[in-house]
């Protein structure tokens, strides 16, 4: 993480890639035990912790960028839980769909992609006002 006021975008979207790279290694995870006995899929929510940091200081910031620069990146980080609540309706236990899981990873993918092209934005933008 860079320590400047420059950076406060770069350093949140970097957290969001690290959660989403996460994510992506656990849905292909539970994808790879979709026939393993008892096995429960496990996932991270970055978002709600992204959404609890932005709101928690909302009124204290009058804009996004004021409270972007404010945030403590400390604070954004997501634990791995596993999902015991996802109704299993197998016999072997296991509560793992490869069409909701595929879909999942689809849709993370797409996501990753769109951070990694975001940093890379934001890296251009600092080269622009640079003038190199």
């Amino acid at each position: 993480m860079i320590n400047s006021d420059a950076f406060s975008y770069i350093n949140v979207l970097d957290k969001a890639a690290d959660a989403s790279y996460t994510r992506e290694t656990l849905i292909a995870n539970n994808l790879a035990n979709v026939d393993t006995p008892t096995y429960k899929r496990k996932d991270i929510d970055f978002q709600s912790v992204l959404e609890k940091e932005l709101r928690a200081d909302s009124t204290k910031y009058p804009n996004l960028d004021t409270l972007v620069k404010h945030m403590d990146t400390s604070e954004l980080s997501a634990d791995v839980y596993t999902d015991y609540a996802n109704y299993s309706y197998r016999i072997d236990k296991n509560n793992v769909d490869v069409d909701t899981e595929n879909v999942e990873l689809a849709s993370e993918q797409l996501r990753y992609q769109q951070l990694t092209t975001a940093v890379s934005q934001e890296f251009s933008h600092l080269k622009t006002a640079i003038g190199s």
